[in-house]
């Protein structure tokens, strides 16, 4: 008579381990890229009360637009700071600018910035004139000064 194989060898075994931990060391540092451009996406909700409160200047006429750095009614400064912004500031023309604070050793103390755009030509808004706005322009780190690397930035910001 016959004897059944029951349960499993030992190289089946060795397989599965090697092909579980080939998995694990491919997925890890794509899901630690992922959570970081995750808590990143807050930062720019933060700084979204900022987009809306200059968009709405802009809109009316741009009174006092010049004249306006960290004085738009949305900066956050160390003492209204939150898990992972250090602090937010505006600029004459509009630019909202967070520090990041609290995410990942490799973008803490970065900056992120948001730009009011004029036209579809990417050009910057000016500071002292009553223009209405065409878009924001976020993460670029040529002329605006954002330091945090592009692949942790939200999709909306890597453009």
């Amino acid at each position: 008579m016959k004897s059944l194989q029951k349960g499993f060898t030992l190289i089946e075994l060795m397989i599965v381990v090697a092909i579980i931990g080939i998995l694990a060391a491919v997925a890890l540092p794509a899901y630690q890229d992922y959570t970081i451009r995750a808590k990143m996406s807050e930062i720019i909700l933060a700084m979204s009360a900022c987009r809306t409160s200059i968009t709405e200047v802009y809109q009316s006429g741009g009174g006092g637009v010049g004249t306006m750095a960290n004085n738009w009614g949305c900066e956050v400064g160390t003492t209204q700071a939150t898990k992972y912004v250090a602090s937010i500031v505006t600029g004459n023309d509009g630019m909202v600018t967070a520090k990041v604070k609290g995410i990942s050793t490799s973008v803490d103390n970065s900056i992120v910035t948001l730009v009011p755009l004029k036209d579809a030509g990417n050009a910057a808004v000016y500071a002292g004139t009553a223009q209405s706005l065409f878009g924001w322009r976020c993460g670029n780190s040529g002329t605006d000064g954002t330091t945090v690397p592009p692949k942790y930035l939200p999709g909306s910001c890597r453009g």
